[in-house]
């Protein structure tokens, strides 16, 4: 059923690209583009992206790291380009970047960076892995470059947030009265 995977794949293989205008009803109380409107975005174009590298079925495991550098604001385009910057067996590491641009003047601007990791949650028996990557460009190699450090990181705060996870409580606080700091 599915496809055989080479070893390793170029960054491009998996590049997407979205670009959509900022209407009225996309903009928050300070008139810029909402912050989860453009996470959803990311969200999906970094799907296309994972889906497009492994042709295998995959999700999202975490949002790494989204940083707001610029806002989007009202009739400017936002534009959300993707790519695989690293993989591991079963895992995608994927870098969104997301330009706006002033649709009556052209200018162009980073408005945020992204890095979001997917892995694949449905394989068949003789699943070799997500193939590798290879950067071509001077982006995608320095992004790259980074990859095995982020994901060390990423490691280590999904440990420290399952330990974290064995002292929340899920119990209904209005209902038990058992998280009134007994």
């Amino acid at each position: 059923m599915f496809i055989e995977l080479p070893k390793t794949k170029k960054c491009r293989e998996s590049r997407i690209i979205q670009t959509h205008r900022v209407f009225p009803s996309d903009l928050n109380a300070f008139g810029a583009l909402y912050g989860g409107k453009l996470m959803s975005l990311i969200d999906d174009t970094t799907s296309i992206s994972a889906s497009r590298h492994c042709r295998r079925p995959s999700m999202t495991a975490s949002t790494d790291k989204l940083d707001f550098l610029h806002p989007i604001y009202e009739n400017h385009s936002v534009c959300v380009e993707s790519y695989v910057s690293g993989t591991g067996k079963k895992s995608m590491e994927i870098f969104a970047k997301v330009l706006g641009e002033n649709l009556e003047t052209g200018e162009r601007y980073l408005a945020a960076t992204c890095f979001m990791t997917f892995v694949v949650v449905e394989t068949e028996y003789n699943f070799k892995g997500v193939p590798g990557v290879i950067p071509e460009t001077n982006e995608e190699k320095m992004i790259h470059q980074g990859y095995e450090k982020r994901r060390a990181v990423r490691m280590k705060e999904l440990e420290h947030n399952k330990d974290l996870g064995n002292h929340i409580s899920l119990s209904i606080p209005w209902m038990d009265g058992s998280d009134l700091g007994e």
